[in-house]
């Protein structure tokens, strides 16, 4: 009998190992592209959720900054005004409907630009972020008076100017001390006269630059203007220059040599805008910059729609045009800065009021006039510093009344109640008042150049 074979029983065992192992191995490749495939499926999974909390991060902003925006204004309900004044346009419901929503709809726009350029403003310190400020709040003023140049509505164009710088030192102005003096009745109530004199002294520059035109078209010709007319532009043009001069030697002496002085208003400004740390969260640089451009191209279909529908709105309404462009135009256009200057007034810090109100007249005085005049001189348009009597007189009287209101170093609602009384006068005046006879003008005109000479040599010395 043969002995048994080890080597049969030898290579089934291997068989059997052999397959074990491979078994094994297999199973363990299984496992491996199991887990190889949960962990891409988890890292999609992962992706996807990354990309869709983007969206809804994304999302929650946009709505936040459409929160912050437009509905961070108690003017908020006046946006509805915007899509009527465009409806308005392209349905054609009549001129009076389309000049009405869009003055409308212009103020909480004006607001909401002031709004977005002190975000802005953070990044350039307290007193160059307040120029920017007010810059910022003449941008509807400014973008009515080049759709005015344009349309060659010379008349609307000075009235409208003169307008804000009548409304920011009568009625802004007067409107923040009366309701500030009437809050802070039992506080003292100091005034810091060293801003006040700077703007005083540039906004009698630029009455001065106003009144000689008006006296040298009565000078060489006939009382008609006509013979003058050549002489009376060359003038306007080169104080224009004289103008934009002074306003930049102004900025310099607020941002450079005598910063000093403005020190204590920016330590208060810097403390009264603390507390908007969280908008400013919400409300980045970049975002606002991009908020401030649309609103700025908003701005310019509505004033565009002001300017044109503005002499048919007068005649529908029944309402003079001259009231129009001197005093409704303005107030909606300074809603801004009358807002925030009775803010600050009602808080005790008339500096800033001060800062807000004779800035922007300032500004458009000295920077808007004239930029508006050199580009109708680059595009050939006859525009002259000339306002007509009636208007330079009341530019004359505004600018005394301020300078001698802030003569001294204390403030109280009285002043503010003249100064706004002094504005009902004017708008009064300019609501009810009709054209002279023509020769009843040029005796007027010169016993009122012998007053306002007069006033000028007298007035206060800052």
């Amino acid at each position: 009998m043969a002995p048994p074979q080890s080597g049969d029983g030898g290579g089934a065992a291997g068989d059997l190992l052999e397959t074990g192992l491979l078994a094994a191995s297999a199973v363990k490749e299984d496992e491996d592209a199991g887990k190889t495939t949960t962990s891409g499926r988890l890292a999609d999974e992962q992706g996807t959720a990354t990309t869709s909390s983007r969206v809804r991060r994304g999302a929650r902003d946009v709505a936040a900054q459409l929160q912050e925006v437009f509905l961070g204004t108690r003017l908020f309900p006046l946006f509805a005004a915007v899509p009527l004044a465009v409806a308005a346009q392209h349905l054609r419901l009549g001129r009076a409907w389309v000049f009405v929503f869009s003055l409308i709809g212009l103020a909480p726009l004006a607001e909401r630009v002031s709004f977005l350029s002190e975000h802005i403003a953070d990044t350039a310190g307290p007193t160059a972020g307040g120029i920017l400020n007010a810059t910022c709040g003449n941008v509807p003023e400014l973008i009515i008076a080049l759709f005015a140049l344009h349309k060659e509505k010379m008349e609307i164009l000075k009235w409208s100017l003169l307008g804000s710088i009548l409304s920011n030192l009568l009625l802004v102005l007067g409107s923040s001390l009366l309701c500030g003096g009437l809050a802070n009745t039992g506080k003292e109530r100091p005034l810091d006269r060293r801003q006040a004199d700077v703007s005083i002294g540039l906004l009698m520059l630029g009455v001065l630059c106003h009144i000689l035109p008006l006296l040298s078209k009565y000078t060489n010709g006939t009382g008609d203007g006509i013979s003058s007319s050549g002489s009376v532009l060359e003038l306007s043009r080169l104080s224009a220059i004289v103008m934009l001069t002074a306003y930049f030697g102004g900025l310099i002496f607020q941002l450079k040599t005598h910063r000093q002085i403005f020190e204590q208003e920016d330590s208060s400004e810097s403390g009264s805008t603390s507390g908007n740390d969280d908008s400013s969260s919400v409300i980045g640089f970049a975002s606002a910059v991009i908020w401030l451009i649309g609103m700025t191209v908003v701005i310019a279909v509505l004033s565009n729609y002001v300017v044109t529908t503005i002499e048919e709105a007068s005649e529908s309404l029944g309402i003079p045009l001259r009231f129009i462009s001197i005093i409704l135009l303005p107030i909606v256009g300074n809603a801004a800065e009358h807002a925030g200057a009775i803010i600050f007034a009602f808080k005790n810090k008339i500096d800033i009021t001060l800062g807000i109100a004779l800035g922007s007249a300032t500004q458009i005085s000295l920077l808007v006039v004239p930029i508006i005049l050199i580009v109708s001189w680059v595009n050939g348009i006859p525009m002259d510093l000339d306002l007509n009597l009636l208007e330079t007189g009341s530019l004359v009287m505004t600018v005394f009344t301020t300078a001698f209101t802030l003569q001294d170093d204390k403030w109280h609602y009285l002043k503010g109640f003249n100064l706004t009384l002094c504005y009902v006068v004017i708008a009064v005046c300019f609501f009810t008042i009709k054209a002279l006879p023509s020769k009843d003008i040029k005796r007027l005109i010169f016993f009122s150049n012998i007053f306002l000479l007069h006033l000028f040599a007298n007035a206060p010395v800052a």
